[in-house]
């Protein structure tokens, strides 16, 4: 509501500086009278006809700046004959008369115009708003009616700014309008603009296409550069927003000003400079764009790429040869060209002889001839700016040529008559055809079947509201001339394709705008297609497309970090951190591998860690396992001497029974080390120590059984007392009751804490250890705390008996062995807890093996040797030998013992 008060204190305003009101006496009758008019050009058609339709188009490119020196308030004149704009009225003027002509729409009905030129600016688009709404007849206001004839609506005006400004005045009347190439988003708003509709797409889209361009090709670090209007502004602030929804950067935004400020063109020259960015947005029309082309030429700016918006693309004031280095391989968005019939030579129907009231064709024929129409004070080329050096103004002198009306216009290479690029000039087509179609249906409509309610009514030509015409307008669809579809939304948008082109240099010499690709937005599509065959030129010292970013995407490996200050876009690439990747470029973060897993040299990848364990196939491993296995055979080897010879005195000395123990539990011991080599498993982590444990336990009790037999024989030759020797099967007893407690606290421990395989991270983070988690500390202590008690009791028991003399003397081989057998186990425990790795179970294995040997090179080799290579000494007389007890000269032998009480010898044999 505040937008339309607003709006409303416009037109008030400008109607009373238009109109002086003066009141009379009390009684006579109020009276106004025009102090002045606008000072407007353009082209009136509206007798005989029963509709006129209102246009605004900018045939001039400037105002002439006021005299300050003038204090009232005075219409302004226009200079900068526009070509284009011209090109533009005359192509409405062209399809009216053509809807006129044809049968089928508006039969019974005649269109004429009232065209008015904006001048490409505000002032100018108000004053021919406020024309169409009151008409400048003295005395006579009379709202939409300047011309008699009824006004239907209006065409225009040209840029968004003339239209905003025309919008909010027409608007708080209804009256329809019918843009043509105002792009700004902002004309979608219904409640700011309820009576705009356009047959262009919006800046909205249009943003979205450029942003999509960017990414496709990978740019990312954006420079943009607007006009000072609504045009260049609102274009600017979404083309901003799908930059960041996009997570694209801007490397700077200037404005271009509407007037020549040589600050602000400095400023925007040197952001241009000073940037890294090398693609530049450019949002701005043509005519605004001249005197920052005229900068870029004079600071000689190259190698920057320029993505043009629709308003300059194909604009024949820019693309000039001589502008090429600068702008050459701009790419941008256009709409879709066409041919329009029978318009070339209707543009080429025009003669400043035909009207010499006609100020703007004259002042065409001497703008394009440059020369002077006889008995003419139509100024032309005149340039009242300020150049861009800031000197005085300046006033392009007449030329001295007369025109004779004899030049040829196809002579002629300028923008009005080129009709080669037709796309805005096509939508003012459309724009006509638009106000057409929706007054067909309003005349066409069958009372009882209206659209307005109440009772279904219908509208009729020429007595009609605003309103009922856009009830039409925004319901239209129609088919063009060339197959396009236009269909106007609810918010008086449309929908279609853009053509994607991109500046070259033709064989002649001439800018050629050559199509790269379409971008493609429907209701329910957004496209953009970039054509594979065609090559585009870019505007860069290597020819290649252009690198623009602030900070180079960062490889895998790195992540991006942010930069205290600045856009996202820049950032440094910081390394992932251990046990971290990033596998894309760009990422923002490092993802961290599993437990499992760790990164490569490139942090890159997550790779699979390596497994360690003590493998059969490696040479460590392979070593350990012939070295098992041979000790498992040198103990067979042993068991098979034992046999072959079990029934010689050195065999049976001392429990024969137990040696065979012994050895089968040496035999358990080395092949229990097997378990320790390979990857271990949860059976091989139970198996491995329990097994070790009970074959020390089985090996201990027997030596345990032997050493006590040897014991109880030093204290009988010592003994002057009759003492008895321990019966075999205690011996047997013993062991079976070690056995039996070892196996018990094994079972307990394999069922409430049992070892489990455990990954052992910790030690290397390279890798992964497999080894066994031995689970409960205090069961295994009391595991192998079974075996250390009978290791001490063997030594207790041996230390004592090793001064037995004998002939063998085995008493001294178990001493050594268990003095061995302790000092390999002390040396391990250090070792091992100051191991890791595979060599942690390596040491292990290397204290169980050395144990197993001691006991079989200390107790069995000495009896082989002489079983084998002594054989003589193998003799019941050597080894057997009865002494008695009495004569202290005769050594008592470990083997027997003899004792000879009341004059009686006395043999006892341990072995029995």
């Amino acid at each position: 509501m505040a937008s339309r008060n607003k709006c409303l204190a416009l037109g008030f305003l400008a109607f009373l500086w238009a109109e002086l009101c003066t009141e009379g006496k009390e009684e006579e009758e109020q009276t106004c009278r025009l102090l002045g008019k606008f000072d407007l050009n353009g082209y009136v058609d509206a007798k005989n006809h029963s509709l006129v339709i209102g246009g605004l188009f900018p045939i001039h490119s400037r105002t002439i700046p006021a005299n300050e020196s003038i204090l009232e308030p005075v219409s302004a004149k226009c200079e900068g004959f526009n070509f284009r704009g011209f090109r533009w009225l005359k192509t409405m003027i062209h399809t009216i008369k053509e809807i006129n002509e044809r049968k089928d729409i508006l039969p019974n009905i005649t269109l004429g115009y009232q065209i008015f030129d904006t001048c490409f600016t505000i002032s100018k688009s108000v004053e021919a708003a406020l024309v169409f709404l009151t008409g400048q007849e003295e005395n006579k206001p009379n709202f939409r009616n300047s011309t008699g004839a009824f006004l239907a609506g209006i065409i225009g005006a040209g840029g968004s700014s003339l239209s905003v400004a025309a919008s909010r005045i027409l608007g708080l009347y209804y009256l329809p309008q019918v843009g043509y190439a105002s792009t700004c988003s902002i004309f979608s708003d219904k409640y700011q603009f309820p009576s705009y509709l356009r047959t262009i797409a919006s800046d909205k889209i249009q943003s979205e296409a450029m942003v999509r361009l960017i990414q496709h090709f990978g740019w990312g670090w954006i420079g943009t550069i607007a006009a000072d209007d609504d045009y260049g502004k609102y274009g600017v602030k979404i083309f901003k927003e799908n930059m960041e929804n996009a997570n694209l950067c801007i490397a700077f935004s200037e404005i271009i000003p509407k007037v020549y400020s040589y600050e602000k063109m400095q400023r925007a020259v040197d952001a241009i400079k000073t940037s890294t960015a090398r693609v530049i947005v450019l949002y701005a029309s043509d005519i605004d764009l001249s005197p920052f082309v005229l900068e870029m030429v004079y600071h000689n700016i190259t190698d920057r790429t320029w993505i043009a918006s629709e308003a300059w693309i194909t604009s024949a004031l820019i693309a000039k040869p001589e502008y090429f280095p600068y702008f050459g391989g701009s790419i941008g968005f256009a709409i879709p060209r066409t041919d329009i019939p029978g318009l070339k030579e209707f543009l080429y129907d025009v003669h400043p002889s035909k009207d010499p009231n006609d100020v703007l064709t004259i002042e065409f024929w001497q703008t394009a001839f440059n020369c002077t129409w006889p008995n003419s004070n139509v100024p032309y080329n005149s340039d009242h700016r300020v150049n861009m050096t800031g000197k005085e103004d300046r006033l392009h002198a007449m030329s001295d040529t007369f025109c004779t009306g004899e030049e040829k216009l196809e002579d002629l290479k300028n923008t009005y008559l080129d009709v080669s690029q037709l796309r805005i000039t096509n939508n003012v087509k459309q724009a006509v055809y638009s106000m057409a179609y929706a007054l067909d249906s309003l005349s066409t409509c069958e009372e009882g079947r209206g659209p307005y309610v109440p009772g279904n009514t219908c509208a009729y030509i020429p007595d009609f509201e605003p309103w009922q015409l856009m009830y039409y307008l925004k319901t239209l669809k129609f088919t063009t001339h060339d197959g396009r579809r236009i269909e106007i939304d609810e918010n008086g948008d449309v929908t279609g394709y853009y053509d994607i082109l991109n500046w070259q240099l033709d064989d002649n010499g001439n800018i050629a705008f050559v199509k790269v690709g379409d971008y493609v937005f429907t209701n329910s599509m957004f496209e953009l297609v970039i054509t594979k065959n065609t090559t585009i030129f870019w505007n860069t010292e290597s020819s290649e497309c252009p690198h623009s970013v602030c900070a180079d995407v960062c490889p895998p490996g790195t992540r991006r970090g942010i930069r205290q200050g600045e856009p996202i876009c820049c950032f440094d690439c910081i390394p992932c951190a251990d046990g971290y990747v990033s596998q894309e470029p760009g990422q923002r973060k490092c993802k961290q591998c599993g437990e499992d897993y760790l990164t490569n040299a490139q942090k890159s990848e997550c790779v699979l860690k390596e497994v360690e364990f003590l493998a059969y196939d490696e040479p460590l491993g392979f070593t350990l396992v012939i070295l098992s296995i041979s000790g498992a055979l040198a103990v067979t080897a042993v068991t098979v001497v034992y046999v072959v010879y079990r029934h010689t005195p050195l065999v049976n000395a001392n429990d024969r029974e137990l040696s065979f123990l012994i050895q089968v539990s040496l035999i358990i011991t080395l092949l229990s080390s097997m378990f320790f080599i390979g990857k271990p498993s949860d059976w091989s982590c139970m198996a491995r120590h329990v097994t070790l444990a009970l074959g020390f336990s089985l090996c201990l009790s027997c030596i345990l059984g032997k050493t006590i037999s040897l014991f109880l024989a030093y204290r009988i030759s010592q003994s002057k007392t009759r003492l008895t020797s321990m019966h075999p099967v205690y011996r047997k007893i013993i062991v079976l009751i070690s056995v039996l407690v070892e196996t018990g606290v094994c079972a307990a421990y394999l069922v409430l804490e049992p070892p489990r395989v455990y990954k052992n991270m910790e030690a290397q983070n390279t890798k992964i250890i497999l080894e066994c988690n031995e689970g409960s500390i205090e069961f295994l202590c009391s595991v192998f705390g079974i075996d250390i008690f009978l290791a001490l009791l063997c030594s207790l028991t041996i230390s004592v008996a090793r001064q037995l003399p004998d002939n063998y003397y085995e008493g001294k081989c178990i001493t050594f062995g268990m003095l061995v057998f302790f000092m390999v186990w002390i040396c391990f425990v250090p070792v091992y807890l100051n191991t890791k790795g595979k060599f942690k179970v390596a040491v292990e294995i290397f204290a169980i093996l050395a144990s197993s040997y001691d006991l079989l090179g200390c107790i069995f080799a000495p009896k082989c040797f002489i079983i084998l290579l002594r054989p003589k000494r193998n003799t019941s007389e050597i080894v057997g030998e009865r002494i008695s007890t009495l004569d202290k000269g005769i050594q008592l032998t470990a083997s027997s013992v003899s004792s000879e009480i009341n004059n009686t010898v006395a043999s006892t044999v341990l072995d029995e």
